[in-house]
């Protein structure tokens, strides 16, 4: 804790913090999870890709729900901006405070608890810091399903994949995070504790205030448990890598895949030769199992209630059709589970694969499926106008339209002077997405990072009706301040 006198006020960005007020924040959580130390305090205020850094004049790790309303009813009467954080794991800079110094950041990890399962019901209820693969773990515990899977799951915490509406791999067949969630409990900006933890599939009382929060990254209330659907866990699963020679032919492949798998077809994911060059350069026990290089591969699930290899007749089914269409060049199925697992550990290992390549400009971008390849020969012009040698590394979730579009800079060009294009490089890219009827931000949210482009795409009336619910939620503008709006 500073030693100032708690009469002294730091102004910092504008908003006075008083040491009264920090010492109030102390008392709620203890002095050991009220963290000041810059050293304690900097996981914390740094994202992962080092894009983002801010500070925060104290750290607060509370450990019940009650705590977290006790800090906001003492920042709403301060007037402090309060920073809400799951896993640090976001990628558009919306869990790290200012620069300022004059926002505390609330970590919702110690909020770690189940606290209630039904899987006879298909459902638990779980605080917003249980880990995402902590709560797949639990899931198949009692032989159920929790399906939403991400690269990041290990780090990750439900409270973040909610507030963000994560999507992932599962999309396709399971939806994003909303589409898995049916109830929350949620800390508003005065205090108030909204109890809304009902497990009802059907409700229509009314308006869907679980939906407010959904996504809204912790700009209008705080999410500190939620209900979460339980589905029937597959019996079998089987996996595949295949080589496809354009994309055309991949969504040709994607069209017959989901036509012979139906709601058994879990995944299809799309991945560039160079975005699997990269991982092959720097992830290690990593290896290629075709025979020759492609320009595209796809990684395809399909998933079955039954046993005795139905998934794996269908999955052989489908690639022994695709290649008497000549839709792919080349494939191979997981033979076992452990197969399986390298096969996925490409697709999962690209963005990580990225980094030792310099600077990269990323853009999480949705266009109509049927757009996709149009889209991907039309970006690349664009990209190569700007920045001469620039490298598109494409992959995503071709299933549901979600690409992510990242752009790794020219080897041997300076990586600041390479970012600075960032600015030009995703106002064509997003220029482009728009102009094909599609979204800025599949999957990973605005943030801090997209603030100015949301207002280029979205309408008027619709950033008047998110400025009213904000300020009807939160008047006083405390919550995650400068996010999203």
């Amino acid at each position: 804790m500073s030693k100032r006198s708690t009469d002294e006020r730091a102004t910092r960005g504008g908003i006075d913090v008083t040491d009264s007020a920090l010492q109030r924040f102390a008392d709620v959580v203890g002095r050991q999870h009220a963290l000041t130390d810059p050293d304690q305090q900097l996981p914390y205020l740094r994202e992962w890709r080092d894009r983002y850094f801010g500070r925060a004049a104290m750290v607060l790790r509370p450990g019940s729900t009650l705590e977290v309303a006790r800090i906001m009813e003492i920042a709403s009467e301060c007037g402090i901006g309060v920073v809400p954080q799951g896993g640090n794991t976001g990628l558009v800079g919306g869990q790290i405070p200012s620069d300022a110094g004059n926002q505390v950041v609330i970590s919702l990890a110690r909020l770690n608890r189940v606290r209630a399962i039904d899987a006879a019901g298909g459902s638990m209820i779980l605080e917003a810091g249980v880990t995402l693969a902590k709560a797949q773990e639990i899931a198949e515990e009692a032989d159920r399903l929790f399906p939403l899977s991400l690269a990041s799951q290990e780090s990750c915490d439900i409270g973040g994949v909610l507030s963000t509406n994560a999507g992932g791999v599962n999309v396709l067949a399971y939806g994003n995070a909303r589409n898995l969630a049916l109830g929350l409990e949620v800390v508003l900006a005065d205090g108030q504790i909204w109890d809304g933890l009902r497990t009802l599939k059907k409700d229509n009382t009314g308006y869907d205030l679980r939906d407010l929060f959904i996504g809204s990254e912790g700009t209008l209330g705080i999410i500190t448990a939620a209900a979460l659907k339980l589905l029937p866990r597959p019996r079998e699963k089987a996996t595949a890598l295949v080589a496809i020679d354009d994309l055309d032919n991949a969504l040709k492949l994607f069209r017959m895949a989901e036509a012979r798998g139906h709601a058994g077809l879990t995944a299809f994911e799309l991945m560039s030769r160079m975005s699997i060059d990269l991982v092959l350069r720097h992830i290690a026990d990593t290896r290629l199992p075709l025979s020759k290089p492609s320009p595209w591969y796809a990684l395809l699930e399909v998933s079955s209630p039954e046993v005795e290899g139905a998934a794996s007749r269908t999955l052989e089914a489908i690639l022994a059709e695709a290649s008497e269409q000549g839709l792919i060049s080349d494939g191979v199925l997981a033979a076992s589970l452990a197969q399986a697992s390298s096969l996925w550990h490409l697709r999962e290992s690209a963005s990580e694969a990225q980094k030792p390549e310099g600077g990269s400009i990323k853009h999480d971008i949705s266009v109509p499926i049927a757009r996709i390849p149009d889209f991907v020969r039309r970006a690349e012009p664009l990209v190569e106008a700007i920045c001469p040698g620039a490298r598109p590394v494409v992959f995503g979730h071709f299933g549901d339209g979600n690409l992510h579009y990242n752009v790794s800079q020219p080897p041997g060009m300076d990586k600041a002077r390479y970012l600075s294009l960032w600015a030009r490089m995703s106002e064509a890219v997003h220029d482009l997405v728009s102009r094909m009827g599609g979204s800025i931000s599949a999957e990973h949210g605005i943030g801090q990072m997209k603030r100015g482009e949301l207002v280029r795409f979205k309408s008027d009336v619709e950033i008047e009706l998110m400025r009213r619910i904000k300020a009807t939620l939160d008047p006083k503008g405390i919550l995650n301040p400068g996010k999203v709006l």
